[in-house]
């Protein structure tokens, strides 16, 4: 009896030592995982921090926004104006030279973002003479070369400043 009695204690012993040792290394595999998983957070997380670009500091910071976001793959760009380096209306009666500084100032903040036109997925162009700005919008076959984005293209009694005639934002995504 005394035979059996040790024979199941070490057996005992034996059992609960591998059940320890199970729950050991399954912690240690579930301490791993969960690294992992914070890694990956921490990763994506740091990828979906906005990052902000300002084409003109000082006349961004006076009207109160940002000209440009990008958080993740997608960037938002404020509507471009054009306007000089003061904020002052520049081009003023002429729609098509607005159109092209616009374009020149959204290229910019493209290539801040190390981005082209090819990756504009949505283009808004609001404008106060929308026959004057039918006329000029062949123009953007210069600038969409491969595709034109989706967007709207939308009459407006004024825009911020008198003297502005189009107003160009644009919404990006770049794949990585």
């Amino acid at each position: 009896m005394m035979k059996k009695q040790s024979h199941f204690l070490r057996l005992t012993y034996f059992t609960t030592a591998l059940i320890a040792l199970s729950v050991m290394v399954i912690s240690c595999d579930h301490d791993d995982n969960e690294k992992a998983d914070n890694d990956q957070k921490e990763k994506v997380e740091a990828s979906e921090k906005p990052e902000y670009f300002l084409l003109r500091p000082e006349v961004e910071k006076a009207y109160g926004y940002s000209h440009a976001v990008k958080i993740g793959d997608d960037i938002k760009v404020s509507g471009a104006v054009s306007m000089d380096d003061k904020g002052e209306p520049t081009a003023v009666g002429d729609i098509a030279q607005q159109m092209k500084n616009c374009y020149a100032d959204l290229d910019k903040i493209l290539k801040h973002y190390g981005c082209t036109f090819d990756d504009v997925v949505v283009e808004n162009i609001f404008t106060t003479d929308m026959p004057k700005m039918l006329e000029a919008s062949g123009y953007r076959n210069e600038i969409y070369k491969k595709q034109f984005p989706t967007g709207s293209w939308l009459g407006v009694k004024e825009l911020a400043l008198p003297g502005f005639m189009i107003e160009i934002e644009l919404e990006v995504h770049k794949a990585k």
